[in-house]
């Protein structure tokens, strides 16, 4: 079986050993990447399950890396940072973060959010990786949407995790609970805006009216409704 693999960029050798080590002991296979160009050189060559990456980098803004790394990749992106600001956190999370882990942290915390992703982006066992629904197609092995005329629209991994949860339950409640159980977040205030802003973008990139989407509805003060036909391929 093989091992899950976890791309480490911290500026810090102190904090690539650690967490290195910790997670070759839990095992996962590991690298550790000091500069975000050694980080994303090694990207083009292999896919890592999980990235960490933290946002305080010498040669480029870990933010606007993360970003990228959430619409491009196919990897979990958790920020492990010394910005403990909410607003950092909350920033994070939505320009397509997974998850945020304050410095200092405990290297088991790390290892108990990274099984929490990994288990969270599971398929379902009744379900492909392709899904249709009204004029639709979700390519999850490719993180795009198709309409009906062939045009793709790329999301990110953390939006696919919201989408799919939806495409698993159509016609059914989704309780805020229930998304933060399923996702692995921690219930919190940053959680609850990350997945307004996630499920916001998934509207606009489904063409949904923001004053009466057909598709997600908002059953204000318990959660959430996919009212589409769903079909996995």
């Amino acid at each position: 079986m093989t091992k899950p693999l976890v791309s480490i960029l911290d500026d810090e050798p102190e904090i690539r050993t650690l967490l290195s080590d910790v997670l070759q002991e839990a095992g996962f296979e590991t690298m550790s990447f000091g500069r975000a160009s050694a980080f994303e050189a090694a990207l083009a060559k292999r896919t890592p399950d999980v990235c960490l990456v933290d946002l305080s980098l010498p040669d480029t803004d870990g933010l606007t890396l993360v970003h990228r790394l959430a619409l491009e990749q196919g990897a979990i992106v958790i920020i492990i940072s010394g910005r403990a600001q909410v607003q950092d956190r909350v920033t994070g999370l939505e320009l397509g973060a997974d998850d945020y882990i304050s410095k200092p942290f405990d290297p088991t915390e790390v290892v108990a959010r990274i099984r929490a992703r990994l288990r969270g982006a599971k398929p379902s066992p009744r379900a492909s990786n392709t899904a249709s629904f009204k004029n639709w197609i979700a390519h999850f092995d490719r993180y795009v949407l198709e309409d009906e005329s062939g045009i793709e629209t790329p999301f990110s991994h953390a939006e696919g995790e919201v989408l799919r949860l939806f495409l698993d339950a159509p016609k059914r409640l989704i309780s805020r609970a229930q998304m933060q159980e399923h996702l692995g977040g921690a219930a919190s205030e940053s959680f609850d805006r990350a997945m307004d802003v996630r499920i916001s973008r998934l509207r606009t990139k489904l063409r949904e009216d923001p004053k009466n989407p057909q598709l997600i509805k908002t059953i204000y003060g318990a959660g959430y409704i996919f009212l589409g036909d769903v079909v996995w391929i």
